[in-house]
């Protein structure tokens, strides 16, 4: 049949990448939204959308039989699932069929078959596909360790743990299914033997129900934080051609033993010696799907409706040269990689050949904490590896990103780590590097803090005729001025001196070698001994922030104003335990209550926001003496949640565990 009214059963950026190329084919498309996602970017670029009331996914995306009655309400044909979600439930795609709805998917048995990583280990194996041999941990010794421990079902790094020491595994054992449990309905979990430096290679296969399976290449995610990928990259690099044979072998038989349709991934862990283990097989659309498509010149998308359809694949293409995308995240990763939420003020990506932007936020979107991170999924094209990672890394570099902090200085330095360069690519790179990747950059803030200061200058005098009046004093423009910032959001203040002349352009106070060219509220012109350089400024709209932001060539930053005489700020109480980010408490440490004796270090409250896991720690041991956080309390960042009286330790901090 042909489809011509397509529903996709997710959100944001899959969404509005699937919108794309139905908008090419003439196809209608329908979204879902949550009450969270009222205005998202997916909503708006819809033909048609269907509300799913509330904001929590299992009250909404994860609702297989809300979702199947918004496609039959708005009158589509087919269901694509996306990614995440419902995307790899068989129950969903069943109920999909069974409504008289096309399928954008495998078959049913096929999703089944591979939904339990256990399961479909056992099916791999008898179809000669290598696999890691499987440890139980009720017999697991010294000679087993390390050991990874992985959820039966789902993705996404979520249930997954690392045990190096024997006194350890009991604990993990259980967090890891209680955590499984939680994200994915179940919590099955097994153990397999952790590869140190090893490598995630993909392969992607397309099938068509005319025994036609293609194996589209590979692809490296070894870039990954919190066991989720960061950078991906086709075709993975430094492969000999034998084992690049044998991948594309394993994957073909992988998807020829379950009968499958449509696109999918086989995921395999190579080792340093270079021999490849099957993970796992992802049966739908992966987020790194655009590297593929790029280097194949093909729409993954687009192809997955044709199979659909019921049409045979075209003619097998031909790969040319090397793509590398970066995931762009709201999160901090020089703070145990934080998610953050709040007003995305700015998002623009520099658009050149060979560059290419997939993203569910636009500039005056805001970043909820209901869902993932990530905004958005920057890619380059170019005909050698080195080519694509120069023109990745620049567009990051130049793009201009303002609200919350984002992960995009990491990228940058990844991308132009000696490492990477040189394609020595594991899944411990940023156990190793992300101290250096995260350290103080060699940029010149207090430079672009004039830029900033000459700039809010020229705004504050524009239309004023006469000197401004403070009670007893008077500020005479002539006169050196003082405007103190706090770069954020490593905290470091900055204090300008600057002068505005009878020419009324504002000008450095006392900074040998450093002229002001031109100065307006938007674009800052400085000659720095010799060099010029220009800063376009942006100013937060929200009055109660009152920052700026400052892109320059190779650095931004993003600076708060504050007062010009110091104010005695209202102080925390030693031993308050405040939010980290805003989110939903999920549970609290046994028997916690006030009059309760704490000891340093120990978890106290645990925080969920944006599908990530944080412990809230105690800063020092004492007594607790407040207590006002509970299980399914909203909280905001910043809100305190506990007090441990007496102790006068460090800030309290938060361990990530998802």
């Amino acid at each position: 049949m042909t489809i011509t009214t397509l529903l996709v059963a997710n959100r944001g950026e899959i969404v509005c990448r699937i919108f794309r190329t139905c908008r090419d084919l003439g196809i209608t498309t329908v979204a879902v939204y949550s009450d969270a996602d009222t205005d998202a970017l997916h909503v708006r670029e819809a033909d048609l959308a269907v509300r799913l009331p509330g904001a929590a996914p299992a009250d909404t995306y994860l609702r297989g039989d809300l979702v199947v009655a918004a496609a039959l309400a708005a009158g589509a044909d087919a269901v694509h699932p996306g990614y995440g979600f419902l995307s790899e439930n068989a129950a969903f795609a069943a109920a999909v069929q069974d409504a008289g709805l096309v399928w954008v998917g495998p078959p049913v048995k096929a999703i089944e078959l591979m939904a339990s990583k256990t399961r479909a280990k056992e099916l791999m194996a008898g179809a000669g596909v290598p696999l890691l041999a499987p440890v139980d941990p009720a017999t697991a010794g010294p000679d087993d360790l390390p050991l990874l421990l992985k959820a039966a079902s789902g993705g996404g790094g979520r249930g997954m743990r690392i045990v190096r020491e024997l006194d350890a595994l009991g604990g993990e054992l259980l967090a890891a299914a209680a955590e499984a449990a939680s994200a994915f309905g179940d919590g099955e979990v097994f153990a397999e033997p952790y590869v140190e430096r090893g490598r995630h290679v993909e392969v992607q296969v397309m099938a068509d129900a005319y025994d036609t399976v293609w194996a589209l290449g590979t692809r490296d995610c070894s870039l990954q934080r919190r066991h989720q990928k960061v950078i991906e990259e086709a075709p993975a690099p430094g492969l000999e051609e034998g084992l690049r044979t044998r991948l594309h072998d394993a994957a073909v038989a992988a998807a020829r033993a379950v009968g499958y349709r449509g696109a999918g991934t086989v995921e395999f862990l190579v080792s340093a010696e270079g021999r490849p283990y099957f993970l796992e097989m992802n049966t739908r659309l992966q987020v790194e799907h655009p590297v593929t498509e790029a280097v194949f010149g093909v729409d993954l998308v687009a192809l997955q409706l044709r199979v659909a359809e019921g049409e045979p694949l075209p003619e097998l293409p031909v790969a040319s040269g090397h793509a590398v995308e970066a995931r762009l995240y709201a999160e901090d990763p020089a703070r145990d990689w934080q998610p953050q939420t709040g007003a995305l003020l700015t998002l623009e990506v520099p658009d050149a050949p060979g560059l290419r932007l997939d993203t569910g936020y636009v500039g005056g979107d805001t970043i909820g904490v209901h869902y993932d991170p990530m905004l958005a999924k920057v890619i380059a094209h170019a005909p050698t590896r080195t080519a694509a990672v120069r023109l990745l890394a620049g567009a990051l570099e130049r793009a201009r990103i303002h609200g919350p902090v984002t992960n995009r200085a990491l990228l940058v330095r990844s991308l132009r780590h000696p490492d990477f360069a040189a394609a020595r690519l594991d899944t411990g790179f940023y156990d190793r590097h992300l101290a250096d990747l995260t350290a103080p950059g060699a940029g010149d803030p207090a430079t672009a803090a004039l830029a900033a200061t000459l700039a809010e200058a020229v705004r504050a005098t524009e239309g004023r005729t006469a000197p401004t009046r403070f009670g007893a004093w008077r500020n005479v423009p002539s006169q050196p001025q003082l405007k103190r910032y706090r770069s954020e959001p490593d905290g470091t203040e900055h204090a300008i001196a600057y002068r505005t002349p009878r020419t009324g352009t504002p000008e450095p106070y006392e900074r040998d070698g450093v002229r002001a060219v031109s100065v307006t509220p938007d674009r800052v012109t400085l000659e720095l001994d010799g060099v010029t350089r220009h800063f376009t400024l942006t100013r937060d709209p929200d009055p109660d922030r009152d920052q700026v932001h400052v892109d320059t060539a190779g650095a931004s930053y993003t600076f708060t104003a504050l007062p010009r005489f110091t104010d005695p700020a209202t102080r925390t109480d030693p031993g308050s335990l405040l939010a980290p980010m805003p989110g939903t408490v999920v549970r609290l440490a046994e028997g916690l209550v006030p009059g309760a004796v704490v000891a340093a270090g120990q978890p106290l409250i645990w925080l969920e926001a944006m599908k990530m896991e944080h412990r809230v720690l105690a800063p020092a041991s004492g007594t607790l003496t407040a207590l006002h956080a509970a299980p399914g309390h909203q909280v905001e960042v910043g809100a305190l949640l506990a007090v441990v009286q007496e102790d006068l330790g460090p800030a309290p901090v938060t361990e990530e565990t998802a």
